[in-house]
């Protein structure tokens, strides 16, 4: 199968100097690609390079056909309507000058008479059909926005999609949309992506680590088996290269004493003192030689034993991921944790966005609130943690509990991660908010970072700690949309502390594997 995008040995560094790729080789083909990474791992800047917007320090990147992407961000620009955004005004304003008898020759070339069809059945697909093409932008919700972008796609017809987290806004609906319109996609696709239900739909998935570009063949359950396997191969890699290093050290120091020992029985049956002095001086010079040569044989099975042992840990580095336990809350089975009553909601002057909504949490249950986008799950989720007051019913909470926003806001003011910390869990002590942190992956120098310079995907890490890890530990975790931007090995940990704490959980979230995995089994469906 051609080509249809090849970077060959790659070198890209991010403006502050950290390396992201060096010496990468990858080819793309008319299938489908998922591409995963923990987060920095380079993964937007790799499609980045592979559509021309930036250009690598090294090697090359060669593309064939037509790409078309899609963006993490869709801010229209002031005034745009529905048909700005999927890319077909031009086209459509032209038509209309040609039936006006108002056309140029230059409209005679470039008509597409078949764009109004297209345009049409590139927004039934996308779940937009029955919207107006005159729609202002901004009366789209940002769910609606992605969509249109994807319709723009279709509209566009090119040989390769580059899209970048497609899901993340989306409802289950639209998810389903996405994976369906992937799913029936003729040309090639790469698909930045923690989606499991999607990246389960792809022809191959690619890893990009401190290593490389790794690819595995099918979809992202067989990824996820070979994955586990090469896992436990670095591990058990590390503990023969540890356990060699360490024989390696023993032979050596076995080596200098045997010799000692041979050196101290020449001495003592050494020729008398008479023996001419050019004779004790070769034996004295031949003692030295042989010194020499025994410590750089040394020298040199201790260098291959550390650089074995230097590339195992390194290896395993690469694979270690997230992981976190989070402490008993000591949460009674009986206690009544949350109680929302007959509740409604709406903002001075709206529509109610809620009405007479009713459930209980008590003891460690677990309550998933789910539907579509504009439903008002964050704004439940606000009532719940006491952010916004009802405008009918009552709310009540009967056990401390912590809520980790959306956009998982950490407070500046200049202060180090691990400043905020214990800024956020005064109770903690120095050592325990580094162990605390290191098990978000934030280790050593990489808790003094400043909270306000770190990445998205650092940010939710970040705000993960400071809220799960909290003193006292919290009996309730309020969650809203927690795996938007985590890395898929970050998913997984979450979801195995969350699966095993003892406390009660209320989270909104359109990520059905998810809630299925920390025992979200009961449901509060909102907007129908």
């Amino acid at each position: 199968m051609p080509s249809l995008v090849t970077l060959d040995r790659v070198a890209f560094s991010t403006p502050d100097g950290r390396v992201l790729f060096e010496d990468l080789t990858l080819a793309l083909r008319a299938e489908k690609t998922g591409l995963v990474g923990r987060n920095g791992a380079g993964k937007t800047t790799l499609a980045r390079l592979i559509l021309g917007e930036l250009a690598p320090a090294a090697g090359t990147v060669s593309a064939e056909g037509r790409i078309a992407t899609l963006r993490q961000q869709h801010a229209p620009p002031p005034g745009a309507r529905l048909k700005d955004l999927i890319g077909v005004a031009e086209g459509l304003d032209r038509l209309a000058r040609l039936e006006r008898g108002e056309g140029a020759a230059a409209d005679l070339e470039a008509v597409d008479w078949s764009l109004p069809q297209r345009a049409a059945e590139a927004l039934a697909e996308m779940g937009l059909g029955g919207l107006d093409l005159e729609t202002p932008a901004d009366a789209l919700s940002g769910g609606q926005a992605t969509r249109a972008a994807l319709a723009a796609l279709l509209v566009a017809g090119p040989d390769m999609l580059v899209l970048d987290e497609p899901t993340n806004n989306l409802d289950a609906e639209g998810r389903a949309l996405v994976a369906a319109m992937l799913h029936r996609w003729p040309g090639a696709a790469l698909v930045i992506s923690h989606d499991r239900a999607l990246l389960t739909r792809m022809d191959r998935i690619v890893e990009l680590t401190g290593m490389g570009a790794k690819a595995y063949g099918g979809g992202y359950d067989h990824y996820a088996a070979q994955k586990a396997a090469a896992e436990a191969a670095a591990e058990r890699r590390l503990q023969r290269a540890e356990a060699d290093l360490a024989r390696t050290e023993g032979s050596i120091q076995a080596e200098r004493e045997r010799k000692a020992r041979r050196d101290a029985a020449g001495r003592r049956s050494r020729a008398p003192d008479d023996m001419p002095k050019l004779w004790l001086d070769a034996q004295k010079e031949r003692a030295g030689s042989t010194s020499h040569r025994l410590s750089r044989a040394a020298d040199r099975r201790r260098s291959v034993a550390a650089a074995e042992l230097g590339s195992a840990r390194a290896e395993v580095e690469i694979h270690r991921s997230l992981g976190f336990d989070l402490p008993p809350s000591g949460l009674p089975n009986a206690k009544l944790v949350l109680a929302v009553e007959h509740v409604s909601f709406a903002w001075p002057g709206e529509a109610p966005l809620l009405v007479d909504v009713s459930f209980r949490i008590v003891g460690p249950q677990r309550l998933a609130l789910t539907g579509p986008n504009g439903a008002g799950k964050t704004t439940l989720i606000r009532l719940a943690a006491g952010e916004l007051s009802p405008s009918e019913g009552l709310v009540r909470r009967g056990a401390p509990g912590v809520r980790l926003d959306q956009r998982a806001a950490l407070a500046g003011d200049g202060l180090s991660l691990i400043e905020t910390f214990r800024r956020l869990n005064p109770a903690s002590s120095h050592h325990a908010a580094h162990a605390a942190l290191a098990g978000f992956l934030f280790r050593n120098a990489d808790a003094l970072k400043p909270a306000e310079a770190l990445s998205g995907g650092e940010r939710l890490r970040a705000a993960l700690a400071c809220a799960l890890m909290a003193e006292p530990p919290p009996q309730l975790i309020i969650l809203d949309e927690p795996t938007n931007h985590l890395d898929l090995a970050s998913v997984l940990a979450v979801e195995r502390a969350l699966a095993a704490y003892d406390g009660a959980l209320l989270v909104a979230s359109h990520d059905a594997a998810f809630l299925a995995a920390i025992g979200a089994h009961e449901e509060v469906r909102l907007g129908g």
